[in-house]
């Protein structure tokens, strides 16, 4: 009986979280981080205390990351899904297959759960608008299959030095980020014959983008930025 009662505790504690974070979810991808407060997140979660976000999540920073953490997750496991699936076929897999495991981990969660669509909408421009590096943020929470995934890119760009594949990988996530967050908003996001036509179109893009050539100019001025740095 104590472990039931100990079990039920446990399930209702995780079920107010999760209540919390999709809340927030929600409101944030309507009105924007900034119109949103902690007492307009636990009403939204049906909580009548407003101190169940201080205790599960200590502020609503605290629930922010708990979010991106768990649908970090839940993208995480899915790209190991693809990334399984892709090396079990026989032969080397394309730039462009590669390409498509950047992409579809968010889009395929985001066509099958409308919750996930809301998290895009709240938080897809993060990574578009980061002001360091988008490389980082992008990792956040990566775990095993974004390490392999960033290994096969790497062997896949041979042409690029390790400080132009950086350039290229950062303009590649802030790409992903901004179309993404831009299909989040549109009235049948993530659905239809349109959802896959934006989602061939965008690994499109990223293929080209990072196998284009690199350019003399580019060569120069990078030569140059090094050369300027000590390096």
């Amino acid at each position: 009986p104590e472990t039931n009662g100990l079990d039920s505790r446990r399930a209702r504690s995780e079920a107010t979280r999760r209540a919390l974070m999709r809340a927030a979810e929600k409101l944030i991808a309507e009105r924007g981080i900034g119109a949103v407060s902690i007492r307009g997140i636990v009403s939204a979660a049906g909580q009548k205390n407003e101190s169940a976000l201080q205790y599960h999540f200590k502020n609503l920073d605290g629930l922010i990351a708990a979010i991106h953490q768990s649908r970090s997750a839940e993208i995480q496991l899915r790209r190991t899904e693809l990334l399984d699936a892709l090396q079990a076929r026989p032969g080397p897999p394309t730039l462009r297959e590669i390409c498509s495991l950047m992409v579809q981990p968010a889009f395929d969660l985001a066509r099958s759960k409308p919750d996930f669509r809301r998290y895009i909408k709240a938080f897809g421009h993060e990574i578009a608008l980061a002001e360091d590096s988008a490389l980082a943020v992008a990792s956040r929470g990566g775990g095993e299959g974004s390490r392999k995934l960033g290994l096969m890119l790497r062997a896949e760009l041979g042409h690029l030095d390790t400080a132009g594949y950086r350039r290229r990988m950062e303009a590649a996530v802030r790409l992903c980020s901004a179309s993404m967050y831009h299909q989040a908003g549109r009235k049948s996001a993530f659905r239809g014959q349109q959802a896959e036509l934006f989602f061939h179109s965008l690994v499109d893009a990223l293929e080209g983008l990072l196998s284009a050539p690199v350019s003399g100019e580019t060569r120069r001025l990078a030569a140059a930025e090094a050369k300027s740095k000590g390096r």
